[in-house]
């Protein structure tokens, strides 16, 4: 693990750098070094909708959060982003309300390959789905 630890302001420059992450809104609401684990939100906006007026958020917006809040859960062992080998997500309901809430925890982190758990949360914290992501653990 680096000597260096990224902070919650330094995981936002990098999500506010992303123009597709910016777009999408997402910004980090905690993290926590010692259990390598990190929630972020993403607000409820009208081109994230299934449907025009439905306040459904489209599953396409959930996998992105899903991807990109796992991806900074091994940030957080490796001190910088990190490419996706492979995820896969599972919509458990539909999605309402004015955001979402997804927690990433860490299962491994190895020299090569990191696995990791999110689970994404309505505003009532209703289970809304789940994703497990593959992640190379070096930076790239």
């Amino acid at each position: 693990m680096p000597d260096t630890k990224l902070s919650r302001d330094d995981i936002q420059a990098m999500l506010d750098a992303s123009p597709f992450i910016n777009w999408l809104g997402v910004s980090v609401d905690s993290l926590d070094h010692d259990s390598q684990e990190i929630t972020a939100r993403i607000p409820m906006q009208p081109h994230l909708e299934r449907m025009p007026g439905s306040g459904q958020f489209h599953g396409g917006a959930i996998a992105s959060l899903i991807d990109i809040v796992g991806d900074f859960a091994v940030a957080l062992s490796v001190a910088a982003p990190v490419p996706t080998i492979n995820f896969r997500v599972d919509f458990l309901r539909p999605a309402f309300g004015d955001h979402l809430i997804a927690t990433a925890r860490a299962r491994r982190v190895g020299r090569t390959i990191a696995a990791i758990d999110i689970d994404v949360l309505d505003p009532q914290d209703r289970l809304c789905a789940i994703g497990r992501g593959t992640y190379s653990a070096t930076a790239g």
